[in-house]
């Protein structure tokens, strides 16, 4: 089971429930595929509400990595999730919250 505190999400993806959560290293791997230069950087692109495809592929991605998975971006491009991409958006979304709290500015 997920821990909010800890900043972890549950989500269903390809058909079997997952926890995924941004470690530093996941949130470094994000600031390096988005070109972020520090966390603050890296919350302000979330904030702005603007997310590519490819976007949620690495969030989601980086999520699922943080959290044990061993399984590279062109895996999560084709698994399935509820909804399609607005579910896609949903976990990303959640699961940013959940890293950055609600103001998505880290602490």
């Amino acid at each position: 089971m997920a821990n909010r505190h800890r900043g972890e999400i549950e989500a269903e993806i390809g058909g079997t429930r997952r926890t995924l959560v941004l470690t530093l290293g996941a949130l470094a791997e994000l600031e390096q595929a988005f070109g972020a230069d520090d966390l603050a950087a890296l919350a302000e692109r979330f904030a702005g509400g603007r997310l590519k495809a490819r976007d949620l592929i690495r969030i989601i991605g980086a999520g699922l990595r943080g959290a044990g998975e061993a399984i590279a971006d062109e895996d999560v491009a084709r698994l399935a999730v509820a909804d399609g991409a607005q579910g896609a958006v949903r976990i990303a979304v959640d699961l940013i919250a959940a890293t950055f709290g609600a103001g998505g500015t880290p602490s």
